[in-house]
């Protein structure tokens, strides 16, 4: 593919114009960051967390494995579920990705959200805006006890949302994985 004078690849947005869609997302990241903190703190340990994503296979598994794996000594049921059926397995690039992170997703089975599982958890913990939105909408939780799991990410961010790895290469595995893996160390330090 010829790239353009200014660099970028034939139907990709103009480096500028990517610069001015994502700047919202890095400039209101430090406030939402330290809100969401300080919201967990003041919670306390939750009893139960439940993390929620698309399919159940790639972000939310690794992201509760972590969790559990963090909080072993405490009292604390983690789980996952997401809004498509159940019983998929996650994909072989989640697999090898989450290896690396010493977590082990060969048995995983996806799990579907039901309402008792969005009522039941005492935080809920998702991938993207639109899921909280969601779950908020469809099983009546307040926002607060809903978070974005990026809001939370130490480093400067594009997006809230951590992208979908499913169906592709496994470097979005590992940039995904590497992502969720630093927004959980920093949940675990808000909430432990």
């Amino acid at each position: 593919m010829a790239e353009r004078p200014d660099g970028a690849r034939p139907g990709s947005l103009p480096p500028a114009v990517r610069a001015l869609r994502h700047a919202p997302a890095r400039i209101f990241h430090p406030l939402r960051r330290r809100a969401a903190a300080a919201r967990l703190a003041r919670r306390g340990l939750p009893a139960s967390i439940l993390f929620v994503c698309h399919g159940n296979i790639c972000r939310s598994p690794l992201a509760a494995a972590l969790l559990r794996r963090a909080l072993s000594r405490k009292d604390v049921g983690v789980a996952s579920a997401g809004f498509m059926g159940p019983g998929r397995p996650a994909p072989p690039e989640a697999v090898a990705a989450a290896a690396h992170y010493g977590v082990d997703l060969s048995a995983h089975r996806s799990q579907l959200l039901t309402a008792d599982h969005a009522r039941g958890a005492d935080l809920i913990v998702v991938m993207d805006p639109s899921q909280r939105r969601e779950i908020c909408d469809r099983f009546g939780r307040l926002e607060r006890d809903v978070l974005v799991l990026g809001d939370l990410d130490p480093q400067l961010i594009d997006t809230r949302a951590i992208r979908d790895p499913v169906n592709q290469p496994r470097d979005v595995f590992e940039e995904s994985y590497a992502r969720i893996e630093r927004c959980v160390r920093e949940l675990e330090r808000a909430i432990g």
